[in-house]
């Protein structure tokens, strides 16, 4: 999963204001009654052409895109939002996007009216979006419109309409937003033929708040699952037709004008395109949008497990072979289904219904396919041994609630008093107490065998205040049981396997070459 800095999740949305981009009267919006866009209404349809050739390109492709353009471009649309900046001390929040700048002036930002307004500053954001149907609904994506207070949308032929929010789903990045009015020109989701690497892309959308744009490239790449964790549920289509600030909630269209996607994020060291891009598949937002559109809320199951995939190295060191797969849990949620259920930390669920679980994306997909109420059977391998769990699957929180982790503790390196803790395994350690936890503010349920010396071991680095808490079969407590673990795993001639909890990453699975006495 991409968790740097220069992975840009929503800065496709971008920072847009309207006085900018109309100053001097050079770019003119006139409002109107809803009605035809440039006297085309109704299902936009363009030639797919022959049977068989679903994704083969027309004669003459890629010569010029402009027909199909020309063709589709009526039914994609700008989105203007106004929206209200959290106020935070030295940081500034990006209207549609998830992630704060630093103040450059150091203060708080004022009011609209240079009044201190509650709630914070208001700002201009844009995205873009795109009719889905021609009674008025548009799509696009969730960080465009989210904290929205005010949505206008720009048609293609200048028109400027008011929008209303439908309804949103921050698990996928989607929205779906409704002018009023009929016989708008719209496009369809493509869910049946689907695009292979390779094949031919257009985005078209409104980057920089430039209006209708076109761009065009290949699919890159498929089933893109790790590029962020808040949207879990995405395997997304990589493309290299640039996107840039605005261009979020706007369609991918194939060769021949259907809609394969819905453009999103972009990875970028700089903020601008560097040719890899994002789009929600068509056989995610259909559907979704579809019920979105239907007034549905979109309900996912839950059972509150924070999972991740082990490496092979990690699963040799457990003594497990080269075919072995499953999901790694590392965090349990306090309360939550699963702890109901006795899930425990350093389970591997192996199986869920009695089907294999290949890594942690399917099993977060499937079990968000079940409906909340349901019963999972799930068979972990805990300890070595296999053993089923049954667990009833809750509602899955807003992303909100689901971020709403209480502060995280002081980090910061400590040196442990001199003397403290005993040599095992090249690493430092002491059993736990009441004074290591206080001095290291672990949490209560934590509980193991503290390191208490700065130590390295080949290429990983151990802090002060680093808890093991278990080994490949079982809880480690004791010096005696890290012994223990370290003479089992050299008997086998593998990696030793620890559980290691650190203060700013939780739970985290470790496989390591402890250097041998001499």
């Amino acid at each position: 999963m991409m968790k740097r800095k220069e992975f840009m999740l929503g800065a496709v949305a971008g920072l847009a204001f309207a006085a900018a981009a109309t100053a001097g009267g050079v770019i003119d919006w006139p409002t109107a009654a809803a009605g035809p866009v440039a006297g085309v209404s109704g299902r936009l349809a363009p030639n797919a052409g022959g049977a068989g050739l679903a994704f083969a390109p027309p004669q003459g492709a890629p010569l010029s895109f402009a027909d199909i353009f020309a063709q589709v471009a009526p039914a994609v649309v700008q989105i203007d939002v106004k929206t209200r900046i959290p106020r935070q001390p030295g940081m500034i929040q990006i209207p549609g996007t998830p992630f704060a700048i630093p103040n450059p002036n150091g203060r708080v930002p004022e009011g609209e009216d240079g009044e201190d307004g509650e709630g914070g500053a208001t700002a201009m954001g844009a995205g873009s979006g795109f009719f889905i149907a021609a009674n008025g609904f548009i799509v696009t994506n969730n960080h465009v419109v989210a904290e929205a207070t005010e949505i206008m949308v720009k048609l293609a032929d200048g028109r400027e309409l008011e929008a209303r929010l439908v309804g949103r789903d921050e698990a996928t990045d989607l929205a779906v937003i409704k002018v009023e009015g009929s016989d708008f020109p719209f496009v369809n989701f493509e869910e049946t033929a689907q695009p292979r690497v390779g094949d031919w892309v257009i985005a078209v959308g409104n980057p920089f708040g430039l209006g209708g744009t076109a761009t065009a490239g290949i699919v890159s790449a498929s089933g893109r699952g790790d590029i962020d964790s808040n949207t879990p549920y995405t395997d997304y289509l990589q493309i290299d037709a640039a996107i840039n600030r605005g261009n979020s909630g706007g369609p991918t269209f194939d060769i021949y004008g259907r809609v394969i996607g819905v453009n999103s994020a972009i990875y970028s060291p700089t903020g601008g395109s560097v040719g890899i891009g994002f789009a929600i598949p068509a056989t995610v937002a259909k559907p979704i949008t579809d019920r979105l559109m239907r007034g549905e809320s979109i309900a996912r199951g839950y059972v509150g497990v924070g999972i991740q995939n082990l490496t092979r190295e990690q699963i040799a060191a457990l003594g497990q072979s080269e075919t072995f797969t499953g999901a790694w849990v590392g965090q349990i949620t306090p309360g939550g289904p699963a702890e109901k259920a006795g899930l425990q930390i350093n389970d591997i669920i192996t199986r869920m219904n009695g089907q294999p679980v290949r890594d942690r994306n399917d099993l977060t997909r499937r079990i968000g396919s079940v409906e909340p109420g349901q019963t999972i059977r799930l068979e972990v391998l805990r300890d070595g041994r296999l053993q089923a769990v049954n667990v009833r699957a809750g509602a899955r929180p807003s992303q909100a609630e689901l971020d709403a982790d209480p502060a995280a503790p002081d980090t910061a390196d400590r040196e442990a008093p001199e003397g403290a803790g005993v040599s095992v395994g090249g690493l430092t350690v002491a059993p736990m107490s009441e004074v290591l936890r206080r001095r290291y503010s672990i949490p209560a349920n934590i509980n193991g065998l503290v390191v208490t010396g700065q130590d390295t071991v080949g290429e990983l680095r151990f802090r002060p205040g680093f808890v093991i808490t278990n080994g490949a079969t079982g809880a480690i407590r004791t010096p005696a049981d890290f012994e223990a673990a370290i003479a089992a795993a050299r008997r086998a001639d593998r990696k030793v396997f620890l559980v290691v909890w650190t203060p700013d990453q939780g739970s985290v699975p470790v496989a390591f070459d402890p250097p041998k006495p001499e």
